[in-house]
């Protein structure tokens, strides 16, 4: 082992020697190539750089001499005695044309001659190529600008670049007078001799000023020096362009071959860290990619998911297009399908739903999934709301088929409109709130947001705290009905009920239990009746209690536990107390439900089955659950005035309850018929108005301290 040991250290002191050697390596490679690279691209670009500057200087050269030339032309012939004469005498334009004018036509030093008479406006003479033309149309109305600038006696010409009708041409003006002036001279007549940059002229100067390749040019050309041709105004009118003839490129290439055996031998020496390389980042990007796709889409369905839906609303907004209408989608009935078909069905299901969704109407730009079974659609059109809500409830109309199993869902359809300046995650939460109000409505519901909605909420919110202080102080205060023996009328029980009394009036039941229940006080409720259902109860020791149970306080692995507590706190009688629950804690969560019960009645507690006959419990749950009675709903007992069958159906129910050896209380009993068929059908207990309405503890005493005493 030591000698392996010995060997690994060997072989691992090799590599790191042979890495650090060939990093070090590298290194220095890379340094004096970069160094090398540097001294050679410097030199290029400074030889490049020279010869540019003197290739500009050599075109504002050529353009210098293009100027002296034609203002030379100019000076000779109008500080000229004869032409002095000739201009103030009747033959004037005769005179012109034979000695400028005619000239033209195939005269080296200039393309055209114009004199204009001394008010500065008539034209004399006006000849180019030896044919008359109209200078304002041929230069334009800047033309009469030079001319006034030149009409006065001087030395110097007016030479200025113009732009004409077929490029850009030199004029130079001079007002045409006397070699020597006697006497103080009177307007003068005025010459102008111009120049085209023709073809001709450009090769003229770049042979001249070795300007190969110089041409004219409307713009300059990023790839081509330029210098820039002014008019009077100092406006640029054109450019004269050249290629560069960069000597430092030309010596550049003729050591490239050297330059690229030296790369391609260091290129055998980082080929293989570059492919290295080149292959991890190529995994990193698509990792990036990946996960880039993955943080806004669904992996489920490809759809998008909430990021990736308010990123796409965020630039809807901000591309100012036509404002989108999302609509939420909530399966109804999807988690029946994962308990009855597994979650590889409803899997298979979500997939197909995406699919149907995303191709239902042409106008859906975009759709995601934002949760298990919840969904959202981005419209943009001329759709209607309710053409929309048709066509995706349309959807469900019929079954979905995965592997030959035919599975029904519906759906619940929140809309809300983006109009206005409503942010993204605004316009998520009002069609969020639409959703929930169509799904408390029932399945199949389509709801579009309106603002009573947040109004609502906000009322709710309110009631909500309410509620809380109203637990928290005890102003919701325990009432009792009496529980009355079928066979002798006496008072065996009574039924705790919750009543919250308020300044503006009393608030019902139906209202602030059900809202407890959403916002999570249930438990809070509950507890608090309890103990103040016991607390009165405890001056009643011969009569049981019983206390209603919300089914989201039965499936609360600490209820049991919390139930106990309170009894033991307040030393009464598991025995007297009937706690009673609803059907639907048989259907939403039965294992916790039965823990719970089982562990209220190893220590006495009996449980009643509220409500019977209204739901759907069946007999093996009733047997599973092991309920102590049975209390039938108050729709049967009214049933009994209304319809010919009402007993059969009653006694039907009473029978079923009796056969499984279950005790049977009838609520809802307000006349002595009611009371009578029941007696008869087997109830062995009754309640009601008849027997009396629901009562403070205070008269529930009086009304027993009455009883005792008759």
């Amino acid at each position: 082992m030591h000698v392996v040991d010995l060997a690994g250290r060997h072989v691992r002191t090799q590599t790191s020697s042979i890495i650090a050697t060939t990093v070090c390596f590298l290194v220095v490679a890379l340094i004096l190539t970069g160094l090398m690279a540097h001294v050679v691209v410097k030199m290029t670009r400074s030889a490049n750089e020279i010869d540019d500057a003197r290739a500009t200087r050599a075109a504002r050269a050529a353009i210098g001499a293009f100027v002296a030339r034609l203002s030379g032309t100019t000076t000779d012939n109008a500080i000229w005695d004869d032409a002095y004469s000739a201009a103030s005498s009747p033959t004037a334009a005769d005179w012109a044309y034979e000695n400028w004018g005619k000239t033209s036509e195939d005269y080296a030093l200039y393309d055209g001659a114009v004199v204009i008479g001394p008010d500065r406006s008539s034209i004399v003479s006006a000849y180019a190529k030896g044919k008359p033309f109209q200078p304002s149309a041929f230069f334009g109305e800047g033309f009469y600008g030079q001319i006034r600038a030149a009409a006065d006696p001087a030395r110097a010409p007016v030479v200025n670049f113009i732009k004409t009708e077929s490029g850009i041409a030199l004029l130079a003006s001079q007002a045409i007078q006397p070699y020597e002036a006697a006497t103080e001279l009177p307007k003068l007549s005025t010459l102008t001799f111009y120049k085209e940059f023709t073809p001709g002229v450009l090769d003229a100067l770049s042979n001249e000023h070795e300007l190969e390749g110089l041409h004219l040019e409307t713009k300059p050309r990023p790839e081509f020096l330029n210098t820039p041709i002014t008019d009077m105004q100092g406006a640029v009118i054109g450019y004269l362009v050249w290629p560069s003839k960069a000597p430092g490129s030309t010596v550049f290439q003729q050591v490239t071959p050297y330059i690229a055996a030296a790369v391609a031998i260091l290129a055998l020496f980082l080929i293989g860290v570059l492919m290295v390389g080149a292959s991890e980042a190529r995994r990193l990007r698509q990792l990036a990619q990946a996960a880039l796709f993955e943080a806004g889409h669904d992996s489920l369905s490809g759809l998008l998911n909430r990021h990736g839906l308010l990123s796409l609303l965020e630039e809807f907004k901000s591309s100012g297009s036509s404002p989108p209408r999302l609509y939420l989608v909530d399966l109804d009935g999807f988690k029946a399908v994962n308990d009855a078909w597994g979650h590889a069905v409803g899997d298979d299901l979500i997939r197909l739903v995406s699919n149907a969704l995303m191709a239902c109407h042409p106008e859906v730009v975009a759709a995601a999934r934002l949760g298990g079974d919840e969904f959202a659609l981005v419209h943009i059109g001329s759709a209607t709301c309710e053409d929309m809500e048709k066509t995706i409830l349309a959807l469900f109309a019929e079954p979905f088929k995965i592997d030959g199993r035919t599975i029904e869902v519906g759906a619940s359809i929140g809309a809300a409109a983006g109009d206005g300046d409503v942010k993204s995650l605004e316009l998520l939460r009002r069609a969020d709130m639409a959703l929930y109000r169509a799904k408390a409505n029932g399945r199949g519901q389509a709801i579009e947001y309106d603002p009573e909605l947040d109004e609502e909420r906000r009322r709710v919110a309110e009631l909500e705290g309410l509620l809380k202080g109203a637990i928290g102080s005890g102003a919701i205060e325990a009432v009792f009905q009496p529980l009355v023996s079928a066979t002798t009328g006496a008072v065996t029980g009574l039924e705790a009920l919750a009543r919250w009394r308020t300044a503006t009036g009393n608030i019902s039941p139906e209202i602030f239990i059900p809202l407890a229940e959403r916002c999570g006080l249930i438990d809070a409720l509950g507890v608090h009746m309890l103990r103040t259902s016991i607390e009165h109860a405890r001056n009643w020791p011969d009569l049981a209690l019983s206390v209603n149970v919300s089914p989201i306080q039965l499936c609360n692995p600490e209820f049991a536990a919390e139930v106990i507590s309170v009894l033991q706190e307040l030393d009464f009688d598991p025995k007297r107390l009937t706690l009673e629950i609803t059907e639907g804690v048989l259907m939403t969560n039965p294992d916790q439900a039965r823990r719970s019960i089982g562990q209220l009645k190893r220590v006495g507690i009996k449980f009643a089955l509220d409500d019977f006959g209204c739901g759907y419990a069946s007999i093996g749950a009733l047997r599973q659950f092991g309920f102590d009675r049975m209390k039938i709903d108050r729709s049967l007992v009214s049933a009994l005035d209304e319809g010919a069958n009402g007993a059969d159906v009653l006694r039907a129910t009473i029978s079923l309850a009796t056969a499984l050896q279950i005790p049977v209380t009838a609520e809802g009993i307000e006349n002595s018929r009611q009371a009578a068929i029941l007696r008869e059908a087997g109830c062995d207990q009754l309640q009601g108005y008849l027997m009396g309405r629901p009562m403070s503890a205070r008269d529930i005493s009086s009304k027993l301290e009455e009883e005792a005493a008759a």
